[in-house]
């Protein structure tokens, strides 16, 4: 089942990939498969999101682990993890 969804990118990940945001149809069912097929583009994708980096993600503005489901229309968003003091 496809499916579209925009994806944001934040902070380093938005500069090594070149841009804020983007549309597109999946076949993913989860954020992780998500994540999977965007390492699979290769270059600064597999580099930003690449399964030995830490990476935070958000389904519709809330934290959310790999397995949470995608739904058509989903806004999906990928940033490094922010450290305080």
């Amino acid at each position: 089942m496809s499916r579209t969804v925009t994806v944001r990118y934040f902070a380093a990940i938005r500069e090594a990939v070149g841009q804020g945001r983007e549309r597109l149809a999946t076949q993913a069912a989860t954020l992780g498969a998500l994540r999977d097929e965007l390492i699979a583009r290769g270059g600064p994708w597999a580099h930003s999101l690449g399964r030995g980096r830490a990476v935070r993600m958000a389904l519709d503005q809330t934290l959310s682990d790999e397995s949470a489901a995608l739904a058509d229309g989903a806004e999906v968003a990928f940033f490094p993890p922010v450290t305080g003091g």
